[in-house]
């Protein structure tokens, strides 16, 4: 039987703290395999900021050659300058993305919190908690954006494993005998 293997970096932007947690799927099986946090700093200077951010992802991509970036996508809140510096702060980490070649996937919160926990309003803590006793994890970083950033690779794995609904199948038998190897 052959072995598929997929690392999956996922982050969670922000300009004061980027989350990000790496997950490597052997055969349709995810494991953690890292989260940590990128801080810029407390520099006013808020392009400064994202330039930092462009450069740690870069080491972030060298370091760990993930076949894919999962990033969770600005919210729409009220407060428009927030989400402004959220979108330019994904943006630079994009562009790191791309000028490593990485394809990119990019996922809602609700979506994100949905595939975690089921609940799509879930909290930062809802995640963690669910995030550690699926996988029997023992050591959480403090911050939350780090388990925010796993939340958003897994939630990738859990994407691209779903089937494709397409108008080719007249009904589960049929699904069944064209796909015998999504059968367990």
């Amino acid at each position: 039987m052959e072995t598929t293997t997929l690392k999956i970096l996922g982050i969670d932007p922000g300009t004061n703290v980027t989350g990000f947690g790496l997950v490597q799927v052997v055969n349709k099986k995810p494991t953690i395999l890292t989260m940590g946090i990128i801080r810029p700093g407390k520099s006013d200077d808020h392009y400064q900021r994202l330039k930092y951010l462009h450069k740690e992802a870069l080491v972030l991509i060298d370091q760990f050659q993930p076949d894919v970036l999962a990033i969770e996508a600005p919210f729409y809140g009220k407060n428009v300058q927030s989400m402004l510096k959220l979108g330019r702060a994904q943006g630079v980490i994009m562009a790191a993305a791309l000028y490593r070649d990485l394809p990119i996937f990019e996922y809602a919160p609700l979506l994100v919190k949905q595939a975690i926990t089921g609940m799509g309003r879930a909290s930062k803590e809802q995640v963690s908690y669910f995030l550690q006793n699926i996988f029997h994890l023992t050591d959480l970083p403090k911050e939350l954006d780090a388990t925010d950033a796993v939340a958003v690779a897994i939630c990738h794995f859990l994407q691209q494993s779903r089937p494709v609904h397409t108008q080719e199948y007249k009904n589960w038998g049929d699904f069944i005998r064209k796909n015998p190897d999504r059968i367990k």
